[in-house]
């Protein structure tokens, strides 16, 4: 089955304290070179049938009405076809 994967971020201008503590967080475990930490959400959902047009329009409307906040987020949407491999 395709996925359709939403991928949302707060906007670049918007206070992100979840990412800070993050980037605080990672040179205390010893991991060094990291300058900005942005988090966000993702969203993998499977359709039923080919990935239309009509389709990703509707994962459009989802997005912007459920999945994410415009005032404060950015959201992009793209197909994966193929399987993941996990590590």
């Amino acid at each position: 089955m395709p996925k359709v994967v939403v991928d949302v971020m707060p906007k670049p201008e918007i206070l992100d304290p979840q990412g800070k503590a993050v980037l605080g967080a990672l040179p205390r475990l010893g991991f060094q070179g990291v300058v900005d930490v942005r988090q966000g959400k993702r969203f993998e959902l499977e359709v039923a049938g080919e990935v239309t047009d009509a389709v990703l329009a509707q994962v459009h409307e989802m997005a912007e009405t459920l999945l994410s906040n415009p005032v404060i987020e950015n959201f992009e949407v793209r197909v994966e076809q193929g399987v993941e491999q996990s590590a």
